[in-house]
């Protein structure tokens, strides 16, 4: 174990925080906009300290085809794009409610009635929104 005056002198790592400049943020806005997703919000959650991710990326689509077809768009063009997959995903069964956790951005890929429902947009007012419809 090192002595408190080594930890000091160290320099301290600076981490670059994402931006809806990043090619990662603009290729899944693509995709999303590709297969016709409605009502895209991004929320900028920077700011927020409690928040697990940078942005939050936030549509709707209206039959479990068109989720389906969105999340697996966003998962193409991002492999083709960055050379990333996703850290995980949820709800891929159902089809309700997809969630694709890049790290620094979430996409939340819903029906219209479960948008309605779980109002993710209220429950981070906190954050700064953008539409990014066509």
């Amino acid at each position: 174990m090192e002595p408190l005056s080594v930890l000091k002198t160290r320099e301290k790592s600076t981490i670059t925080r994402l931006t809806r400049n990043s090619k990662i943020f603009k290729s899944i806005i693509k995709a999303i906009q590709d297969k016709k997703g409605e009502h895209i919000v991004s929320l900028d959650l920077r700011k927020i300290p409690e928040a697990s991710a940078d942005f939050f990326i936030v549509c709707q689509a209206s039959s479990t085809t068109q989720v389906r077809a969105i999340c697996d768009g966003i998962e193409d063009q991002v492999r083709i794009d960055c050379n990333e997959a996703p850290y995980k995903h949820e709800g891929r069964q159902a089809l309700q409610w997809v969630l694709i956790d890049y790290v620094s951005v979430v996409v939340h890929v819903m029906h219209p009635e479960a948008r309605k429902f779980y109002k993710l947009e209220e429950m981070w007012s906190d954050a700064g929104s953008q539409l990014h419809d066509m």
